[in-house]
């Protein structure tokens, strides 16, 4: 009777038939055994700085007791696909790579984009018109010249093209490259000034659709793909430099009505779109309004967002719960108010570990550090908005300094490669913060951070079997599984 009864509800609800099958899928379990782990370290008071540290073996350790401290890892269950880590390629970053020697020049490129003896970028963002961290406030077009008939990127041919040109080569030839407008030119504007916010006049909402249609075809003509592009950077700034205001309204309707529409009718339907491109803070708040108006929403691929409010880490878990269909990436970072002084203070590369961290396990799909290069004085910059990068220049001298932010950076980009898939890596202490990934090779990449001055003892635990390591105070690590 039970039986009979049971087909009854399963032929009355087909939907209880497609429920049950789902709980009984099986999946098939990773297994560690025969497996070797190596580790890549950089620690502070030490000469570690990506140093392979380490080669462990897995044993069998069925269950861990509360005491352990274990990172655990579930290969089985995987979520978003990785693009890519990389840095902005913008005019203060090209200005100084070309007053580099040669020998330079090229250890930068290496350093940077080589899979093998560098750090393996592949992501990269850089500036449509001036942005801060150019030489000068410039634009495209001629004043008033509402047809475009001026526009040309002269400016940029004299070092940024010749400069994104060489880190495409220097990466292979492939590079995901997307742009962002600081300003448009300051008569499309209420204020008429490419600085100080001020706000896009509306009968110049077309004339600045077309104006990223003309950016992208121009770049393209030189050989450089655009692979897609921003809104406006930074939307709710008044900056003293160049920026603009767009309320949530504001970009809804300009991405729905011209800019969206202009792109598919250039034939641009597969540029990437990209909106917000601000902090952490007022990211829901933005990418609820966009994506909850379907005429806007469908011509957005994600949300690009900053780190300048720190630690809200939630809002952007919140948009990728809300939203899952739409794609989240960290677009702009860097430890500001440059002080030569402290370029080697240990909390700079910390601070791009714990928000890499965080980021990608919330969902991210690539992280996109700010400039690549910059000089000895944190420029140029011509607002006197001077910050760190990575790697700085001293143009005087030729000296590189290789911040320790390069190292935390590499221990994601040089490890964790497009197309990876995030994986499960839980800790069941607050000191280790991890994430991991499964790259298409199907090795593992399990990255541990220690934010503390204490030596931790850990087990690396993937499904009953145990590899023993220990984090150094003040560290990351990574630990390719294979």
């Amino acid at each position: 009777m039970k039986k009979t009864l049971s087909l009854i509800l399963l032929s009355a609800c087909p939907f209880l038939l497609k429920a049950q099958s789902t709980v009984h899928k099986t999946v098939k379990t990773y297994a560690a055994t025969g497996k070797s782990v190596a580790v890549y370290t950089t620690a502070e008071n030490t000469d570690y700085r990506i140093t392979r540290t380490a080669t462990l073996a897995f044993k069998s350790h069925p269950q861990p007791v509360e005491t352990e401290a274990c990172i655990f890892v579930d290969p089985a269950k995987t979520f978003q696909t990785v693009l890519g880590v990389g840095g902005a390629l913008t005019d203060a970053s090209a200005e100084t790579f070309y007053k580099l020697p040669a020998d330079k020049q090229k250890e930068i490129l290496n350093a940077y984009y080589n899979t093998e003896t560098g750090i393996g970028y592949t992501l990269a963002r850089t500036n449509i018109q001036s942005c801060d961290f150019s030489s000068d406030v410039y634009s495209y077009v001629a004043d008033n010249d509402v047809s475009l008939k001026t526009f040309n990127i002269d400016h940029d041919k004299k070092y940024r093209i010749p400069f994104i040109k060489s880190v495409m080569a220097a990466a292979g030839g492939k590079l995901t490259l997307f742009a962002t407008p600081w300003s448009p030119p300051a008569w499309m504007k209420t204020n008429n000034d490419m600085m100080h916010g001020g706000k896009l006049k509306p009968e110049f909402d077309q004339t600045w659709a077309n104006f990223y249609i003309k950016f992208i075809k121009a770049y393209e003509k030189e050989g450089i793909p655009v692979w897609g592009l921003s809104v406006q950077n930074e939307p709710m700034a008044n900056q003293k430099w160049e920026s603009c205001i767009y309320t949530a309204e504001d970009e809804r309707d300009f991405i729905k009505n011209y800019l969206g529409p202009t792109l598919h009718n250039n034939g641009m339907a597969d540029k990437k779109l990209i909106i917000w491109d601000h902090n952490r803070d007022l990211i829901y708040q933005r990418a609820s309004t966009i994506y909850e108006d379907p005429e806007a929403a469908k011509y957005v691929w994600g949300t690009g967002f900053h780190w300048y409010v720190r630690d809200v880490f939630d809002n952007v878990k919140l948009v990728n719960e809300a939203f899952p269909n739409k794609n989240l990436m960290f677009t702009e970072g860097c430890s500001e108010r440059f002080d030569l002084s402290r370029i080697n203070d240990w909390r700079w590369g910390e601070v791009y570990g714990k928000s890499m961290v965080n980021d990608f396990n919330n969902g991210i799909v690539g992280w996109t550090d700010w400039n690549i290069l910059l000089d000895e004085q944190g420029g140029p910059n011509h607002v006197g908005n001077f910050c760190y990068a990575p790697i700085h220049a001293n143009v005087q001298t030729g000296k590189l300094t290789y911040m320790n932010s390069y190292y935390y950076i590499g221990h994601f980009s040089k490890f964790v490669r497009p197309g990876a898939k995030r994986i499960i890596s839980s800790s069941n202490r607050d000191q280790l913060l991890t994430t991991a990934f499964v790259n298409k090779d199907n090795k593992l990449v399990v990255i541990v951070l220690n934010l503390t001055d204490e030596t931790l003892p850990y087990n690396l635990w993937i499904k009953g079997m145990a590899a023993n390591t220990t984090s150094l105070p003040h560290s990351i690590t990574t630990l390719i599984v294979q």
